[in-house]
């Protein structure tokens, strides 16, 4: 388990430094120049190995599940790295959704964090899905798939709450808890679709919004060619560039720079696709040389290891 739970971690963190100094870059530019190794500076003017808002709140939301699972602490830490650059790569802040910015500063001000979240449509950016993957080792054992949405629902509304980004959430939440037991990844996201299907079956959600992921669910995303995928900071986009890149690759390293070189939203889509090619393929399937050029890389060690033992986890 300390495998997948480091793999998740630093396959976040390795996909979203790639991804910072291109970001915004389009698809045809880095065709012609694509990223194939760690680069610094271009877009945010950062060293190599810098990793964004993706893997700090990613870092915050493991780092509050370490003492149990408490909402008002995990916003509390979020703002803690807002304000004080708390798990940044070198103590401060460069990059923030405008949604995640608007939901930290009434969270600062007093504002319960079951209440911050953005609900309107034009607030369904990918800052939630970002920073969701830790959450599935907290609700992967002995926890109905009822509760799990709930903890989903509630981890994302800190910033997001619009059905929209909780369900994104939920689905990739699902996909690395079924990727947790289940060595094939093809058969895992046949699961997946059987598993939010059968959920569906007893929920009145809006089916305009299911609608909206329709592609993942109904099992044609992974034939789809790279032309019909969309990596931008919308959360729908996202969640599909991040699955399609997952499952049309064979490992984490092929996966990530994928995901980098779709364009646009890079560091974002490079951090979701790496968490599920990171929990997959596992720690020791990431390049060394990678994990050595990150920012923090003791301390993101130390951050899996007492989540780990804090879940009292065994070894698969």
């Amino acid at each position: 388990m300390l495998q997948q739970i480091s793999g998740t971690l630093f396959g976040v963190a390795i996909g979203d430094a790639l991804g910072v100094p291109v970001e915004f870059e389009t698809q045809a530019y880095l065709r012609e120049k694509p990223v194939t190794d760690m680069l610094g500076y271009g877009s945010w003017n950062q060293p190599p190995g810098t990793f964004s808002d993706d893997s700090s709140l990613t870092f915050c939301t493991a780092e509050s599940l370490i003492s149990g699972y408490d909402i008002h602490h995990m916003a509390q830490l979020f703002v803690k790295w807002y304000s004080e650059g708390y798990w940044s790569a070198h103590g401060k802040v460069f990059d923030i959704g405008n949604t995640t910015r608007r939901a930290l500063h009434r969270v600062s001000t007093g504002t319960s964090p079951l209440l911050t979240g953005g609900f309107e449509d034009f607030e369904n950016g990918n800052g939630s899905l970002m920073r969701i993957a830790p959450v599935t080792f907290y609700v992967a054992h002995e926890m109905d798939i009822e509760k799990r949405y709930q903890t989903v629902k509630e981890v994302s509304g800190i910033t997001h709450q619009h059905f929209r980004s909780v369900f994104a959430c939920f689905i990739q939440v699902e996909f690395l808890r079924l990727l947790l037991t289940e060595q094939d990844k093809q058969t895992a996201y046949q699961r997946l679709q059987q598993v939010i299907q059968s959920f569906l079956a007893v929920r009145h959600f809006s089916p305009a919004e299911v609608k909206l992921y329709k592609r993942i669910l109904d099992g044609t995303l992974p034939a789809l060619h790279e032309e019909e995928i969309t990596a931008s900071g919308y959360v729908v986009n996202t969640l599909e560039a991040a699955i399609w890149c997952f499952l049309t690759t064979n490992t984490y390293e092929e996966c990530v720079l994928k995901a980098v070189n779709m364009g646009e939203d890079t560091d974002t889509t490079g951090a979701v696709a790496g968490a599920l090619a990171g929990l997959h393929y596992g720690y020791d399937q990431l390049p060394e040389k990678w994990i050595n050029a990150l920012a923090r890389t003791a301390d993101i060690q130390s951050l899996a290891e007492r989540y780990k033992e804090a879940l009292n986890l065994q070894p698969a």
